[in-house]
C-alpha cells in the first residue's frame, strides 16, 4: 500500500511538472500550447512507441491500439498521469478503521 500511494505522488508530481512546462511555453508562445502523452513520449524515446504498437497488435486485440490506446495518446500529458496518480493513490489509501469503538465508564 505504501508503494501505491508513493507512486501515485510520484505520478501526480510529474503531471504536475508537465502542467509547468505546457504552461511556459504557452507564456513563450503568447497561445495555449498543450503536448500530448505520444508527443512526450516520442520525444523522449522514440523506438519504444513503435515497439508498443507492434507488440499490442500483434498479441492483444488491435482494436485496443486504434481507438483506445490512440485516444490515450491524444490527451496531454498532465492530464493522463494526473489521473493514473489519483488513482493510484485512491487504491493504495489506508482503510478506515469500521469497527465500533466502545467506552467503557
Amino acid at each position: 500500500m505504501v508503494f501505491l500511494r508513493f507512486f501515485g505522488l510520484f505520478l501526480l508530481a510529474t503531471a504536475f511538472i508537465a502542467l509547468v512546462v505546457d504552461g511556459i511555453k504557452s507564456i513563450a508562445a503568447t497561445g495555449i500550447v498543450i503536448t500530448p502523452l505520444g508527443q512526450g513520449w516520442f520525444s523522449l524515446h522514440p523506438p519504444s512507441i513503435n515497439l508498443v504498437q507492434a507488440i499490442i497488435e500483434r498479441y492483444t486485440f488491435p482494436i485496443l491500439w486504434d481507438p483506445v490506446l490512440l485516444t490515450v495518446l491524444l490527451a496531454p500529458v498532465w492530464l493522463v498521469f494526473g489521473v493514473l496518480g489519483a488513482l493510484f493513490l485512491y487504491i493504495g489509501r489506508k482503510k478506515r478503521d469500521t469497527s465500533i469503538a466502545y467506552i467503557q465508564d
